[in-house]
């Protein structure tokens, strides 16, 4: 709701919460039979309430959003594809000296006020930053890995790039589980020159995801059907496939400078809501893709038994190899790829990024 609409509608409601008419409420007059206050001192009160609502118009919204530190600014970026007002965080660097840029992209249900985890280490950096919505939650059609959704996150980009102080050569991409998704998908589909994509706990293919959710009653089967306009309640396929980037063709001749690193929790799918196959799919499919040796994929037989025993063969137990602090069950690389499956769950390891962003 916007600033003037709100103060209008509080004015009213106070209005006619004072004379007793506030709906629902038809017989009640709460302020002179509950607090016995006169009519004078009533009178009193509305204007310096209006008042109030007029010299503080972001009240409200501060009430939500004071999670956001004050160096960051929000700002309204308008859409190339079709004139929307998209909000986002921002922050621009203070050094005088190009900084990188964070692309920090919300989750399955969040939006651009989402808390940021990577926030407090961005300000001690000193770093460019830009926290999207690119249609919030994916819930409906236009989000969930829609065209609009890889404009808006472009014309963030543009945004920052315009109105901060970046090296182009440094512009990193991060999201977790939506985000992570968010995050394979730019992988596969921007056009911009971007230096690293780490996703977390992602998923990279709806299909299998919302059978997988389903037989668990997750939320998120639903919200599948709803973005990809399936009708009565049997999933559109072939619309959730255009959304996935695992049915994706992943453009290598602009990604040969660029890094991937997919990042998984050895129990989610148990405790969480996205399998670990979600990430060693789509990191098959790419050295697939690739053309790249068996050896440096995640045959069926290993994925089959980390899915099952939640944890790598014997041989590999022995790897002295952490990632945060955590063990790494299974790491496997090619080229600029790479696929880390780590002890823990559905989650994000936040000591570990800045590991992979120096």
């Amino acid at each position: 709701m916007e600033t003037s609409s709100l103060f209008l509608f509080l004015c009213l409601r106070f209005s006619q919460y004072q004379s007793g008419k506030y709906p629902g409420s038809p017989d009640i007059v709460p302020f002179q039979s509950d607090l016995q206050m006169n009519a004078s001192l009533q009178s009193a009160i509305t204007p310096w309430i209006c008042w109030l609502i007029i010299q503080s118009p972001t009240w409200v919204l501060s009430q939500q959003q004071s999670h956001w530190p004050p160096q960051l600014s929000l700002v309204e970026i308008l859409s190339t594809a079709d004139s929307a007002r998209q909000k986002a965080y921002f922050y621009r660097t203070q050094h005088t000296q190009p900084q990188p840029l964070l692309v920090s992209l919300h989750s399955w249900s969040g939006d651009y006020t989402q808390t940021d985890p990577l926030l407090e280490e961005i300000l001690a950096r000193d770093w460019n930053y830009i926290h999207p919505d690119f249609r919030g939650p994916n819930l409906r059609p236009e989000a969930c890995g829609s065209d609009l959704v890889i404009s808006d996150i472009e014309d963030a980009i543009y945004y920052a790039m315009e109105h901060g102080y970046v090296d182009p050569n440094q512009i990193h991409i991060i999201g977790t589980s939506g985000g992570g998704y968010a995050t394979l998908l730019m992988y596969m589909r921007t056009k911009w020159k971007i230096n690293s994509f780490s996703a977390w706990v992602p998923i990279s293919n709806l299909v299998d995801w919302y059978w997988e959710t389903k037989s668990r009653a997750l939320k998120y089967a639903g919200h599948i059907l709803a973005a990809t306009s399936s009708q009565e309640s049997i999933l559109n396929v072939e619309e959730a496939k255009r959304r996935s980037p695992f049915f994706m063709e992943a453009p290598f001749d602009k990604r040969k400078e660029s890094r991937l690193r997919i990042f998984c929790g050895i129990h989610d799918g148990y405790t969480g809501s996205v399998p670990i196959s979600q990430s060693v799919s789509f990191y098959n499919k790419l050295l697939e893709d690739l053309g790249g040796s068996p050896a440096y994929q995640v045959p069926d037989s290993l994925l089959l038994h980390l899915l099952s025993k939640r944890t790598a063969s014997p041989i590999l137990t022995s790897s002295t190899k952490s990632l945060g602090g955590r063990r790494i069950h299974l790491q496997k690389a090619y080229h600029n790829i790479q696929l880390t499956i780590f002890e823990g769950g559905h989650e994000m390891l936040v000591p570990a990024v800045w590991e992979y962003l120096k």
